[in-house]
């Protein structure tokens, strides 16, 4: 079975970054694969030190453990100043190639203005220095507020049909270049 563990970019109660992750997880779902998702604003995490040991975090090793086992991931993340967020960033900082070397990546990035692409260009530079495999299928949704509905569902039929195809091609590129079922 395809593992994945989907992780999103933001501290913030309410984000549309989770709102979107929690989309892309069902769609995911949906199509057979298992998702765990690593909700940061649970978890206690230290600023990067450029180490290999954090002993006073054991979310540090949870997050290892749970990306290492994972065939592949959903990032989200808001964008800040034309990139991802400060969260991400440094969570990716915590992990290494031990964790994210092959892994299958799906991305997602949510504006309040128009989309673009450059949180996902920066994500995209990140997964390939770790040897991650990127899908080319990526969901940018601009003018956030007004792309869920107060229940979290999506309001436009186009973008639903974008999440669709990529949860289909993070679970048919994770069954090849992974190997799995």
């Amino acid at each position: 079975m395809v593992r994945i563990v989907g992780i999103a970019g933001s501290l913030r109660p309410g984000s549309y970054s989770h709102l979107a992750l929690d989309v892309a997880k069902q769609r995911v779902e949906a199509l057979g694969a298992e998702v765990e998702i690593l909700d940061l604003r649970q978890m206690n995490l230290p600023f990067c030190d450029g180490g290999d040991e954090y002993p006073d975090y054991p979310d540090v090793k949870r997050l290892q453990k749970a990306v290492s086992a994972a065939d592949g991931l959903i990032l989200a993340t808001p964008e800040y100043h034309g990139s991802i967020s400060g969260v991400l960033k440094n969570t990716l900082d915590l992990l290494g190639f031990d964790e994210l070397s092959g892994k299958v990546t799906g991305m997602i990035s949510v504006l309040g203005g128009q989309p673009n692409s450059n949180a996902l260009n920066d994500l995209r530079v990140i997964m390939r220095w770790v040897h991650g495999w990127v899908i080319p299928e990526q969901v940018a949704i601009g003018s956030a507020w007004k792309a869920f509905s107060p229940e979290g569902k999506l309001l436009d039929e186009k973008l639903s049909q974008r999440f669709d195809q990529f949860a289909q091609s993070l679970v048919d590129s994770t069954r090849k270049l992974r190997s799995v079922n």
